[in-house]
Parts: C-alpha cells; sequence; structure tokens
C-alpha cells in the first residue's frame, strides 16, 4: 500500500512538472511570436526637429548622443563597470554643449532637457544595482530623446526604439544610430524583443 501511495505521489508531481514546463513552453513561443511581429513592423518615416538651430549647437547635441550609444551597448552587454564609465563620459560630452548658442523658446527647453539628462546620468552612477540603473537609463533615454526632437542632430539619423515588455510588460524606449534592436533593458535574455517608434533626424 505504501509503495502504492508513493508512487502515485511521484506521478502526481511527474504530472505537475509536464504541465509547468509546457506553460513555459507556451510563454516562450508567445515571446517569440511578439518578437517576430515587431521585427517586421514598418519602418516610420523621420521626423523634423521643432526648432532651427545652429549646426555647432546640433554638432554637440550629437557628440553626447554618440556618448549615450556606449552606455546603452553596455547595458545591452549588462556591464555596470562599463555603464557607470560611459555614463560619465556622456556627462563630460553634456557639459561641452554650449547653450549659449540657443536662444528663446528653445534655450528654455534645452535647460529643462540638459538637467533632466544630467540628473539622470549621475543617478545612473550613484547605485550598484544594474536593474536600477536600467531604469534610470529609460528616464535618460527620455531626456535625450526629447531633446534631439526638438533640435536634431545635424544629418546624424537616431532611431526611438520601443520594448512592450520592460519594466514588468510596462513598456520602455530607448534611441539607437540604427534599426537593429539590441534591447539594453533584457541584453541577451531578450536581445531583439522590441521596435522602432520613431526615426529622428
Amino acid at each position: 500500500m505504501k509503495t502504492k501511495l508513493t508512487t502515485l505521489t511521484l506521478f502526481v508531481y511527474l504530472l505537475a512538472f509536464a504541465f509547468s514546463c509546457s506553460d513555459k513552453k507556451q510563454e516562450a513561443q508567445q515571446e517569440q511570436t511578439e518578437m517576430d511581429h515587431a521585427s517586421t513592423t514598418e519602418m516610420p518615416e523621420a521626423t523634423a526637429p521643432a526648432f532651427t538651430v545652429n549646426a555647432e549647437f546640433q554638432s554637440q547635441l550629437a557628440a553626447t548622443f554618440t556618448a549615450y550609444l556606449n552606455m546603452k551597448d553596455a547595458f545591452v552587454a549588462t556591464d555596470a563597470t562599463a555603464v557607470n564609465d560611459a555614463a560619465s563620459k556622456t556627462q563630460g560630452a553634456l557639459a561641452a554643449v554650449d547653450m549659449k548658442l540657443l536662444e528663446g523658446a528653445a534655450h528654455n527647453d534645452w535647460m529643462t532637457y540638459q538637467n533632466e539628462l544630467d540628473g539622470a546620468l549621475k543617478n545612473i552612477q550613484s547605485t550598484d544595482d544594474i536593474e536600477k540603473k536600467r531604469e534610470i537609463f529609460s528616464a535618460a533615454s527620455d531626456a535625450l530623446y526629447k531633446s534631439i526632437k526638438a533640435f536634431g542632430l545635424g544629418g546624424t539619423t537616431a532611431f526611438y526604439e520601443y520594448c512592450p515588455m520592460a519594466f514588468n510588460n510596462e513598456g520602455g524606449y530607448w534611441l539607437s544610430d540604427n534599426s537593429e534592436i539590441r534591447n539594453p533593458y533584457f541584453g541577451d535574455k531578450m536581445l531583439k524583443c522590441g521596435s522602432v517608434a520613431e526615426v529622428l533626424k
């Protein structure tokens, strides 16, 4: 009798395990379907900046964007040390942007975006938690996106990309210099999850 109960218990455990694996397989297939759908989405048309500004300012903003891209790549690699180094260099590039090249509403908007971006870059370096860094990187990306959308990069193209599954399915955006998806919020766990939401010139 005891042997029969043990066998029955083992069978129940094995059955539960099989169902659990089946659920995980279905989840993985669903994620793959979402990624495949995202990668086949049509490329949006590029939008022009809101302000016409000095070409030197655009060049300085483009240098900040280039430094940001190194930080994004460090997140893709899930390398916290490289993230800190790139965040520091992005701060340096940001500090070199000459706000005196802007006037009126453009100057006021830049002051807002610059403060948001600088604060986020400092906060990225203030924590050792890579997931917390990723959350703050989302805020940095938002501030840089608003800057590029307002002022442009003087001929450089920026791709504003989106992953709907980031941050527990709340979604997260980032910027790239090409349309190929390399997700900074999941790294190699879900490297290609995302799509291009907007193209900025």
